[in-house]
């Protein structure tokens, strides 16, 4: 009777394990929590303040996690997006320039933000500056959401300036003499014959050239909507190249070849063996660590007419990625005036959320470099570069011909020669 009794129990029995739920082993997260890959490239300071504006959202999204993946070299960093993609992997979100996302919203794998934003009960499009969104604008649809803009600005060592006598640089102060403060901080100390503090550092790209062009009237591509060919043999282009190049060239202001390979411009600022040079906001971090000397940043020097170039970064969100509305709960809140916040005051960005940007948050007198309103000033003459699929190509090819320029070891005509060339294949697609 007893063993009937079990046979007719047993089925029971598995019915009700069956059903009962398994016990998760501590995680030390929750078991419904939604766990985002977040791709970035950056120095250790650009991971640490990430980091920040992640665990502030997490603060507040407990049931979301990330895993921030920081890739230092932007070549590496592309390689291995393009490579996650197309294993079909991609991180749920990432961050990237306004000049090197259209291969990726040409190939669809980006989501478009424009219903999101549209949507959206915390931030307004209208309240960020439309330089930042328009760069990132894909076909009518955003593409990525701006959290920074920023333009190039100079550096300088105000030790080295008061050393060598020299007025600081005036809000409006020209290209003479520009080149003019230039040599006179330019110094060969110990009297050996060889420089050891150089009035200007910089590196021999079209994104530092660009500004200069534009400034002297001239352009970079013949159409900057839809290019068909480059304009650098243009007088007024060439014109503003020379003098650029002249710098290194002639003047000899700037660190030739041999100099930059053995320590770069940056480190010589850094270490007090450099008076100016050239940079966006992304500088600011590593040079608020400078004890040895005080610095400061002004604008560009003037041409025939005021311009500068947009340095922007966007957050992107995969369009295979499974967690959406979480990937864009997370960009929402780095965009408040909350999120930015966070950024602003590490001193790396330059907010695009235009009531912080113009407020003491990011214009802090207290907090380096001094005379932050220099990069709002920039804004009206900014321009960006073309947006289009092949344009990383193209400034490849211009930053070799440009570099060999700048050092001396070919012409400027040649290297524009070699430029028009080798680009050509490039515009194709644009014709």
């Amino acid at each position: 009777m007893l063993r009937k009794l079990r046979l007719l129990l047993m089925p029971l029995f598995v019915l009700l394990v069956a059903c009962t739920p398994i016990q998760q082993q501590p995680t030390g997260e929750s078991p419904t929590s939604t766990q985002l890959t977040f791709l970035i490239s950056g120095d250790p300071t650009d991971q640490t303040a990430y980091q920040s504006l992640i665990d502030a959202f997490v603060s507040e999204h407990n049931d979301i996690t990330f895993e921030l993946i920081n890739i230092p070299s932007s070549g590496d960093f592309r390689k291995r997006l393009t490579a996650d993609f197309a294993a079909g992997t991609p991180p749920d979100l990432f961050l990237i320039n306004y000049r090197r996302f259209p291969p990726y919203a040409a190939k669809g794998v980006i989501e478009s933000l424009t219903p999101y934003l549209a949507q959206s009960s915390l931030i307004r499009a209208e309240n960020y500056y439309p330089q930042a969104l328009a760069a990132f604008t894909w076909q009518g649809e955003l593409a990525c959401m701006p959290q920074n803009m920023s333009s190039p600005v100079i550096y300088y060592n105000k030790a080295l300036f008061d050393g060598a006598g020299v007025a600081y640089p005036s809000d409006d102060w020209n290209w003479d003499e520009f080149v003019t403060t230039a040599k006179a901080l330019t110094q060969d100390t110990d009297s050996d014959g060889m420089t050891d503090i150089y009035g200007f550092g910089t590196e021999a790209s079209i994104v530092r050239m660009a500004p200069f062009i534009w400034m002297n009237g001239g352009d970079i591509v013949n159409d900057p909507t839809t290019p068909t060919k480059l304009t650098l043999d243009t007088p007024a282009s060439k014109e503003a190249l020379a003098w650029y190049i002249a710098l290194q060239t002639t003047h000899k202001v700037a660190p030739d070849a041999v100099a930059e390979e053995s320590e770069s411009s940056e480190s010589r600022f850094l270490n007090g063996r450099l008076a100016m040079f050239i940079e966006s906001r992304r500088a600011v971090p590593e040079f608020r660590a400078i004890e040895a000397f005080d610095w400061d940043v002004a604008a560009l020097p003037v041409g025939k007419q005021r311009a500068s170039i947009l340095h922007s970064d966007a957050y992107c969100m995969s369009a295979a990625g499974k967690h959406k509305d979480a990937g864009w709960a997370f960009i929402e809140f780095a965009n408040t005036t909350a999120g930015q916040t966070i950024l602003a005051q590490t001193g790396r960005t330059v907010p695009s959320l235009i009531a912080l940007a113009e407020s003491p948050v990011f214009l802090d007198p207290t907090a380096k470099p001094a005379h932050s309103q220099v990069f709002l000033d920039a804004i009206p003459g900014m321009r960006n570069l073309p947006i289009m699929v092949t344009w990383s190509d193209i400034e490849g090819i211009l930053g070799t011909e440009l570099q060999s320029a700048f050092t001396g070891a070919i012409t400027l005509d040649e290297a524009i020669q070699a430029a028009n060339e080798y680009s050509a294949e490039f515009f194709q697609g644009n014709e």
